[in-house]
């Protein structure tokens, strides 16, 4: 009975906690550039490949919130992305992180920005999931044991006849995963003022 009173994570936490790495990285990206020249192909294949996994992030949150829509703490849902992942949102939102970092042209950056991201995400998945044990009691326990909590198991890919979904929370993940998609013309300018002698490096990356 101790697990009932655990209360449900808030969640302010983490988007803060996210929003202050966002800021850090962007005061990051100003100051310096990638040590791998802008003009070589391998920064454009980071780039492009950055790119890739931005947009994969953004369809897979999309796909994950067609399932849990406003159903979150209300109804234990195990189908679709959540048959192979208990943190569905949260992996492909690491994904996108990730991208980010090669669209900027840094593997460091990259797995930088991902560990770290990781880190508020287990720790927020953790609290999360004391949580839904104490709601949904067994048939979590049962759903936790054989589910992954972050990395997918496609293996266990379940999906139902039909879904129903939230178009409000679907446009809302729609419109906040546009930032993504956003910061690669912000690299494109920030690589043309370098270029253009506006903005000066301070260190590069590597």
């Amino acid at each position: 009975m101790a697990a009932l009173l655990v209360t449900a994570f808030n969640q302010k936490k983490r988007i803060v906690a996210l929003w202050l790495l966002a800021l850090l990285f962007l005061a990051v990206a100003v100051s310096s550039r990638p040590a791998i020249g802008y003009e070589t192909s391998l920064h454009e294949f980071l780039e492009i490949t950055g790119l890739g996994f931005v947009f994969v992030a953004i369809g897979g949150r999309l796909w994950s919130i067609l399932y849990i829509g406003t159903q979150k703490n209300r109804a234990l849902v195990t189908t679709g992305p959540y048959s192979m992942t208990r943190n569905p949102l949260y992996f492909f939102s690491l994904t996108g992180i990730f991208g980010i970092g090669l669209m900027f042209g840094s593997l460091l950056l990259a797995f930088a920005l991902a560990a770290v991201c990781c880190g508020v995400f287990l720790y927020t998945a953790r609290r999360e999931a004391a949580y839904l044990h104490g709601l949904f009691g067994e048939a979590y326990d049962g759903y936790a044991a054989r589910t992954p909590m972050l990395v997918p198991d496609p293996r266990l890919y379940c999906g139902p006849a039909e879904v129903t979904f939230s178009p409000a929370a679907l446009a809302t993940t729609f419109f906040d995963s546009l930032f993504l998609i956003a910061l690669l013309p912000l690299f494109e300018g920030l690589e043309a003022a370098q270029a253009a002698g506006y903005l000066t490096p301070l260190f590069l990356i590597p």
